[in-house]
C-alpha cells in the first residue's frame, strides 16, 4: 500500500491536497509550489481562494512534468508539454482508460526508470526524489526511514537498494546520473551522521571505544557510517576516523585510545592488506602483565578471500552490530 493511500486523503476521481500529491509522486510540497509559481504547473482551482486542491487533470499534468523532467527534458519545455497533454481533459474527470480495459490508478513514472526491482515502497519514493534532485524530499524520506525502521532496516532495505539502483543507472548511461548519485550519497551520509550519539554508560566507555576506519587508499565511507550510526543507537562508544587512514595513524590511535574493537573497512580488494590487519591486531597497550589488544573486524567486500585468522568477518550490518555489542555484553535490538 502506498503512503498516500495510508493517509486516507486521496480518493479516486476527487481533488487531492498538495501534501497527498507530493507523497504520491515522491517530491516535496515545496517543489510543487515552485513548479506552479515558475511554470504554471499547478491546480486550476483553489478552495476558498487559498488552499490548493489538485483535480485529476492537474495530477495528470504534474505526472507528465515529473516524467519528462526526470528523463532530462529542460523544466520549461517539460512544463509546456505537460500543460498541452492535460489541455484536452475536462476539470474533475480522470484520464480515460483504453477501451475494454478496467480503470486503474495511474502509476507515476517519475523515478526515471531506475532498475529498482522488488523493493520497499520507500525506495521508489526516494529514487523519484533523487532523480529529480529534490534535496528536501530526499532528506525527509531518509530521516523518516530511520525514524520508522531504525538504522539496520533503513540502511539495508531503503538506502542500499536505492544507491545500487542509481549506480547501475549511472553505469549504463555514461555520466548522465552521476549528479544523482552524489546528491543521494551526501544526503545518506548526512542522515547517518544525525543519528543521536548519547554518552555511553560509564562502564562501557571505560572498556574503550569501537574504532572505525577505512584502510589506506579507501575512500568509500557510507557503510562504516551506517555501522557507526547503529552503534550510536546501542549507546556504545565509538571513534570514527573516516576515509583512507594511514597505517601509522591507525596503530598510533589504537595505542592512544585502547579500543575494545577496531573495524577496518575495505571496498576494493586492492586496498585490503592482511599485513595491516595483523599489525593492528597485534598492537598492545596497558601496563606490563595486563596488556590488552583489540578485536579486529574486517568489513567490506575487499576482504573477501583474504586470510584473517583470529579476526571477525561480519556478513552484514546486523551481524557486525551483534558482534560488537557482544564485546560489551550489550544486546543489539
Amino acid at each position: 500500500m502506498d503512503e498516500f493511500e495510508q493517509k486516507g486523503d486521496e480518493v479516486p476521481g476527487a481533488a487531492v491536497t498538495t501534501g497527498a500529491l507530493a507523497r504520491r509522486l515522491g517530491v516535496s510540497p515545496t517543489t510543487l509550489r515552485s513548479w506552479d509559481r515558475r511554470y504554471g504547473i499547478g491546480p486550476a482551482v483553489r478552495a476558498d481562494g487559498r488552499h490548493r486542491r489538485w483535480t485529476p487533470r492537474d495530477v495528470l499534468m504534474v505526472e507528465t512534468m515529473c516524467r519528462l523532467a526526470s528523463s532530462g527534458v529542460p523544466p520549461a519545455e517539460a512544463a509546456r508539454h505537460a500543460r498541452q497533454s492535460a489541455g484536452g481533459l475536462p476539470d474533475g474527470t480522470a484520464p480515460p482508460a483504453p477501451a475494454g480495459r478496467p480503470v486503474r490508478a495511474r502509476a507515476s513514472h517519475a523515478a526515471g526508470a531506475l532498475p529498482l526491482g522488488n523493493v520497499r515502497q520507500e525506495c521508489r519514493g526516494l529514487a523519484r526524489a533523487a532523480v529529480r534532485l529534490d534535496a528536501p524530499a530526499v532528506g525527509e524520506r531518509l530521516a523518516a526511514a530511520v525514524e520508522q525502521h531504525g538504522i539496520v532496516i533503513a540502511w539495508q532495505e531503503v538506502m542500499v537498494p536505492t544507491l545500487h539502483a542509481v549506480g547501475r543507472k549511472w553505469a549504463s548511461s555514461g555520466d548522465r546520473y552521476i549528479e544523482v548519485e552524489h546528491l543521494l550519497s551526501w544526503h545518506v551520509s548526512t542522515t547517518l551522521r544525525r543519528v543521536a550519539s548519547p554518552d555511553a554508560p560509564e562502564a562501557l566507555a571505560a572498556a574503550g571505544p569501537v574504532m572505525l576506519a577505512c584502510v589506506p587508499g579507501e575512500q568509500h565511507t557510507l557503510a562504516i557510517e551506517a555501522l557507526n550510526a547503529g552503534l550510536n543507537e546501542l549507546r556504545l562508544p565509538t571513534r570514527m576516523f573516516g576515509a583512507a587512514v594511514p597505517a601509522e595513524a591507525l596503530t598510533a590511535a589504537v595505542r592512544r585510545l585502547g579500543p575494545s574493537a577496531v573495524v577496518l573497512w575495505a571496498q576494493a580488494r586492492s586496498a585490503a592488506t592482511p599485513v595491516l590487519a595483523r599489525q593492528v591486531a597485534d598492537t598492545r597497550w596497558g601496563v606490563k602483565g595486563a596488556r590488552r589488544q583489540p578485536l579486529v573486524m574486517l568489513a567490506g567486500p575487499g576482504w573477501a578471500g583474504r586470510p584473517a585468522p583470529g579476526m571477525s568477518r561480519p556478513t552484514g550490518l546486523k551481524d557486525a552490530l551483534d558482534t560488537l555489542a557482544s564485546v560489551y555484553g550489550a544486546v543489539a535490538p
